[in-house]
């Protein structure tokens, strides 16, 4: 189980930082580290700081962008304290065992971390089931990067250590969650429908995206839910096609007969 727990660092600015999550990954266990346009990478000060953990380092993905690197993931937890005006569900690094034990078939999990000063983006934090955060004095909460790193995978060792992975004839495909990709194209195909039947209010578009990125998540759609309503969408697209012909051939009818002589 640990080695499908995916520590994913976005647009970190200090390479010593990356370096001192790797060791602090290596230590608990886990191997899969992706990296989303750090400033200084690769980096002879991350892989001092990273000590014997330098094959986290090398074997690290490194991508341009968050899509990317959320795409074959099935569960996405943003690492943050901060809210927002839709926030996700709020839980702590044991819940997160937790929900994850409940539903092992899936994986990959993606743990997002953002930049050290700001931390994850709104539309970062958007892309996110979850929303982890480590409960600390809130008198003084500040952690640093490696810290929290080190933390939430102490609690991933402490719960999957010992746990196998599931046979692949005990998974049921049909019940595993979308990848991001899937739900990224779900979500475009219902924006698509949205926006053809005039459903969009063109004053409130990022509002409706962030709401139906909300509600989408929520379901963590499976793989027999995600065809129910692509097919659904699909059968709305074949049906205003069939209402519109007639009257799109009126329509040009109608222009042919103007330069009729």
């Amino acid at each position: 189980m640990l080695d499908q727990i995916q520590i994913i660092l976005s647009h970190t600015t200090h390479p010593g930082n990356i370096g001192a999550a790797a060791r602090a990954m290596k230590v608990m266990g886990l191997s899969q580290l992706k990296l989303i346009n750090p400033k200084f990478f690769p980096s002879a000060e991350a892989t001092e700081r990273a000590s014997k953990a330098a094959d986290i380092l090398s074997n690290a993905k490194v991508y341009t962008d968050i899509n990317s690197a959320l795409s074959e993931c099935r569960l996405v937890v943003g690492a943050s304290v901060r809210t927002r005006s839709l926030p996700s569900r709020l839980v702590t690094p044991r819940e997160l065992t937790t929900i994850i034990k409940q539903k092992p078939e899936n994986q990959p999990i993606a743990i997002l971390f953002g930049t050290e000063n700001s931390g994850l983006t709104n539309d970062e934090l958007h892309l996110c089931h979850y929303q982890v955060y480590i409960p600390t004095n809130p008198e003084y909460s500040s952690l640093n990067l490696a810290s929290a790193v080190q933390l939430i995978s102490y609690e991933m060792r402490l719960a999957f250590a010992e746990m196998q992975q599931l046979p692949e004839a005990k998974v049921n495909a049909n019940e595993q969650s979308i990848t991001q990709q899937q739900f990224d194209s779900l979500q475009q195909h219902f924006y698509q429908i949205m926006l053809e039947t005039g459903y969009v209010n063109p004053h409130h578009v990022k509002q409706l995206e962030n709401r139906l990125n909300r509600l989408l998540s929520k379901a963590q759609v499976t793989q027999s839910e995600n065809r129910l309503l692509r097919g659904f969408l699909s059968a709305i697209e074949k049906r205003r096609r069939r209402v519109s012909q007639p009257q799109e051939n009126e329509e040009a009818m109608l222009e042919r007969e103007k330069y009729d002589v």
